[in-house]
């Protein structure tokens, strides 16, 4: 994707969010196939999201979807209608697709909203913690870095 694409947003902070988002969500992914092709198995846990590399991927990509609609919906924007991610049976073979996708529509909602936005109020997350859009963005950008941190630890 061109970066050049992203010229117009009328906060920088944003733009800069999801091209680090584009940057870090394709590093994971190329990440994520290493582990793939040596056969790394995750230790053992009760997370439903950490049984296999697959689980892992499909909870990576559906927090990313996640994340853009909790941030339209705090910012009273339309639902950016990112369908939903492949569940783990077809996520190795939808990853590349996917990926395109998501971060097309990843380029898209919040390119017309204004710097304070994103300052001005705090809201509760999914998982109760209060965050600013932008420490949200902040948040997403981080999450598949913890995850690719994470994998080359394992392998």
């Amino acid at each position: 994707m061109n970066t050049n694409d992203l010229i117009n947003y009328k906060y920088n902070g944003a733009r800069s969010m999801v091209l680090l988002y584009e940057k870090y969500l394709t590093s994971l992914l190329q990440t994520w196939r290493e582990a793939k092709s040596i056969n790394l198995k995750l230790p053992e846990t009760d997370d439903s999201d950490y049984q296999s590399l697959e689980t892992l991927l499909e909870h990576i990509f559906r927090a990313a979807r996640r994340y853009m609609v909790w941030m339209c919906d705090k910012l009273n924007l339309p639902d950016p209608e990112i369908k939903q991610e492949p569940n783990s049976s077809i996520v190795e073979s939808e990853a590349d697709e996917y990926l395109i996708y998501l971060l097309s529509k990843w380029r898209i909602p919040l390119a017309e909203v204004e710097e304070e936005k994103f300052l001005s109020s705090t809201y509760k997350s999914n998982w109760g913690v209060d965050y600013c859009i932008d420490a949200m963005l902040e948040h997403a950008v981080m999450h598949p870095i913890r995850h690719e941190f994470q994998l080359r630890n394992l392998m």
